[in-house]
Parts: C-alpha cells; structure tokens; sequence
C-alpha cells in the first residue's frame, strides 16, 4: 500500500499513516514497512520544508505472509571476519567472544530508490516499473495470482507477465482501463516480436 502524504493548508495529511491504522484496526498485520526514496523528485517551491523525496510503503497480511523472498544484495566487505563479543544464550550470565564472518550477501535494506517513471500517457502517477517487480518478487511464487485493485496505467500487469504471475486488475476509470489494455496489448505485441 503506497499513497503520498498531500500538503493542504500548509499542513502534511499524514493518510499514508491513517491508512495503515485504519487497515490494522480492521485485522491486517503490518508485515513490514518501506520507504520509497524518489531518485527524481519535483522540486521544492518556495515552501517552508525540505525536499519531499520519499514515500511509506505498507505491507499488510492476513496473518503471516504465505511467501516472502527477501531480494538479496551483495555485502561490502563480504569475507573479512572481525571479533566481536555475544550475549550467551544458554542462560549464564556475561558475554562470549567469538570472531564471526561478513557473508556475501544480506538482505536488502527497507529504503528502496527509484525514479519516478516517465510518463506520457493520461495517468497522473505511472508507478515505477522496477519497484512493481521487486514487490512481486519478494511476496509472490510463479503462477501466483497478483490483485491490484487500482490498475491505473497496467503497469502492475505488465510486471507479472515479465515474472510470470498471472494477475487481477480492477479499475474505476473508463479511461485507465483503455489505458492499460492498450499498454498491455503494446507488450505482448512486442513480446510476440522477439520470439519470431
């Protein structure tokens, strides 16, 4: 769940974090939360507050999440090994010195930069690709089922093709669902173009 906080009357919304109350109170469990960092913002204009250059991110679930895989990245000092002491864990009191050693790779940190996609379409806020397929990769197998309640662009849809999920899309908006037909219809043509 990513919405932007507005400003109105000089004031932040805060929806984003009355959103993710609201979604707990009604019995989903806050799974994790992310901050989007924007590569590209929009400017600041003569307003009293730093650069507005990220976004929450919620991941909700109905109890504990059915699939989770972490997307790992490589460690800067992957092999070195250094000393270090632990608490012992068996019940006597003090601390253990033990050397331990920097693995390879470790789990990607809950800021996540991208740009804000280019668009030239009649959607006000196409949503990054990238940040879609790291999203169904970490929550979704292949040939799962993808729900994006608010299509938009399709650009959610487009994104399981690429992963192979299969996917819902749901969207209000005449215009928008034309919209993501024609972006989708766009990708398998150039999809079938590649194989021949």
């Amino acid at each position: 769940w990513n919405v932007n906080d507005k400003t109105e009357k000089g004031s932040k919304t805060l929806v984003s974090s009355k959103q993710a109350l609201y979604f707990q109170k009604i019995g989903f469990n806050v799974n994790d939360v992310k901050k989007k960092k924007k590569d590209n913002p929009m400017p600041v204009v003569k307003q009293p507050r730093y650069q507005d250059v990220f976004e929450y991110m919620f991941i909700f679930s109905k109890g504990k999440p059915k699939t989770f895989n972490p997307i790992m990245i490589p460690c800067k000092c992957a092999g070195q090994a250094y000393n270090s002491t632990t608490k012992n864990m068996g019940g006597e009191n003090g601390r253990t010195y033990k050397e331990f050693n920097i693995n390879k790779e470790k789990i990607k940190p809950n800021v996540w930069n991208c740009a804000v996609a280019k668009n030239n379409t009649i959607h006000p806020a196409v949503y990054p690709e990238k940040l879609v397929i790291d999203h169904i990769l970490s929550w979704s197998n292949e040939n799962d089922v993808v729900l994006d309640p608010f299509i938009g662009s399709g650009t959610t849809a487009i994104a399981c093709i690429k992963t192979n999920r299969k996917y819902i899309g749901i969207e209000l908006n005449k215009d928008y669902v034309d919209l993501s037909r024609e972006r989708i219809a766009e990708y398998a043509f150039e999809l079938i173009k590649e194989k021949n």
